[in-house]
Order: structure tokens, then C-alpha cells, then sequence
């Protein structure tokens, strides 16, 4: 993190979103969660950055969850991880072989299966918090798939705590961090990562049917790149809509499970 810009670009936003969203406290032992991708080895390094300038102390433990990685694959994350001089603690789980005899939506079993593990792997190694690399464009294609393939409004949040692993929270300090700087960090550095090294993904990269261009994130993405060619803010307003809501308008909403409809006070 020598480079001024990528300090400016990366740091600055990395604490800006600790301080406001109230993502660290004082005596705070975090899992940082690698995947082995881009977002979450930055997210690494720049935790270690704000350990050496932090004003209150806090602990470190970098898990790196294999749900069954080729050996290729564990390689790489093995060698960034030494590049990147981040001590990451490797641990197994057979995600990847539970995941293949799915047919309906795999990629969601996925993503639950692997949070459930992490947060396990977490709270044995004395932890109270888990760490995630969602960035900002994670963050806006978020809300714009909810609208378009869900019919409902919410977001990612920056934090929020367990149901299921009691005294346990989940933090996004990458929150405000935009993916095409991460993108010039990695090239900046020569670094290569892993992309989602799934045996889906294999099937997709080897020419099977299926094509990755045809999941919804990706197809969020080109939508929002398109609105941008005639709307340069298009990103910051999605952002901004769901901190912008004023219930007076809104003809239905849900809380703590229950339905309120604007008809119940008419």
C-alpha cells in the first residue's frame, strides 16, 4: 500500500466505511474471510494496513475456507497469500461435493453452506466477528437484481448479526470501495487471482451449455453500464435510493416478519 493513489482510492475508503457504519470496536477479534479472489486479498491487506495505524486494539485471523478447490487452485491461493505476506489459516469443508448433486440454484446453496462454515471456523478460533470483501458494485447490483428478478427492495448490509451463531456479527469494510479500483490494484501488482473456482464455473469455462453470461449479475452489470453511457450518477443514485426511503410513499413494507400496508392507516 506504498502508492499514494491506491491509498487515496482503497485506505481512505476501507476506514471511511469502518468509521461509519461502526464496523470495529475495541477488543474485536475478526475472522478476515479469503476466498482466494481479488476483493477478499485486498480486503486482507488492508486490515493488516489498519492494525498498524489504529488507535484501539483489535485481533486478526485469516481463514481461508477449501470447499474443495482443485489443486491448482489451492496452489494459487497458497503463493498470493505469501506474496500478499498474509498468515492465512486453511481449513476443508466438502461444500463443493454437496453442491454438485444440486440442480436448483447451487450457486445460493453455495454461498449459505460456505457463510455457515466460516462463521463456525470463526467462533472456534475465539472470534466475534467475520469480515466479508462485498465492494460497492457487490452493493448496487444487489439492490437492482432484488428490484428486477425479485420484486422487492433491500440491500446488502454493511453489518448484521447471526441468527443462527449467537454473539456472532458479519462486517463489510469493503462497503465503499468500487471494484475497478480493486481491479487496478491487482494489475498494479501483477497479481493474479481466483475467479469463483467452482466445479460449475469449470463446467462453464470448458464449454458447457451454460453460459456465465446468462446469470443475472452479470446481466445486472451491463444494465447498469448501459444507464451509465446516458447517466454518469446512475451508480451513486442506487446507492443512495435505499437510504432515501420514506415509507409515506411506499405501499407495502415488512418488519420482524410482519407485513405493513399503507391501507392499515388510511
Amino acid at each position: 500500500m506504498k502508492n499514494r493513489r491506491f491509498k487515496e482510492k482503497l485506505f481512505s475508503k476501507f476506514a471511511k466505511a469502518i468509521r461509519e457504519y461502526d464496523l470495529i470496536q475495541p477488543g474485536d477479534k475478526i475472522a478476515v474471510c479469503i476466498s482466494g479472489g481479488k476483493d477478499s486479498m485486498l480486503m486482507a491487506v488492508l486490515f493488516q494496513e489498519l492494525q498498524r495505524h489504529h488507535k484501539f486494539p483489535f485481533e486478526l485471523e485469516f481463514i481461508v475456507m477449501d470447499p474443495g478447490y482443485t489443486e491448482i487452485n489451492r496452489k494459487m491461493i497458497d503463493v498470493n497469500a505469501e506474496k500478499l505476506n498474509i498468515p492465512v489459516h486453511i481449513f476443508d469443508s466438502p461444500i463443493f461435493d454437496v453442491v454438485d448433486t444440486i440442480d436448483t440454484s447451487p450457486c445460493y446453496l453455495c454461498a449459505r453452506m460456505r457463510r455457515g462454515y466460516l462463521y463456525k471456523k470463526a467462533q472456534d478460533l475465539g472470534c466475534n466477528k467475520i469480515a466479508l470483501g462485498h465492494h460497492y458494485d457487490d452493493v448496487i447490483e444487489t439492490i437492482l437484481m432484488g428490484m428486477l428478478w425479485s420484486g422487492q427492495i433491500q440491500t446488502m448490509m454493511p453489518k448484521l448479526k447471526s441468527n443462527n451463531f449467537e454473539g456472532m456479527e458479519l462486517i463489510r469494510p469493503m462497503y465503499l470501495i468500487r471494484e475497478e479500483d480493486v481491479i487496478a490494484w491487482r494489475d498494479a501488482n501483477n497479481l493474479e487471482f481466483l475467479q469463483c473456482a467452482c466445479h460449475f464455473t469449470e463446467m462453464v469455462n470448458s464449454g458447457d451449455p451454460v453460459k456465465e453470461s446468462e446469470s443475472k449479475r452479470k446481466v445486472t452489470k451491463k444494465i447498469i453500464a448501459d444507464l451509465k453511457k446516458d447517466n454518469p450518477y446512475v451508480e451513486k443514485n442506487i446507492f443512495k435510493s435505499v437510504e432515501n426511503i420514506n415509507l409515506k410513499t411506499i405501499i407495502a413494507y415488512k418488519t420482524e416478519g410482519k407485513t405493513h400496508n399503507f391501507m392499515d392507516e388510511y
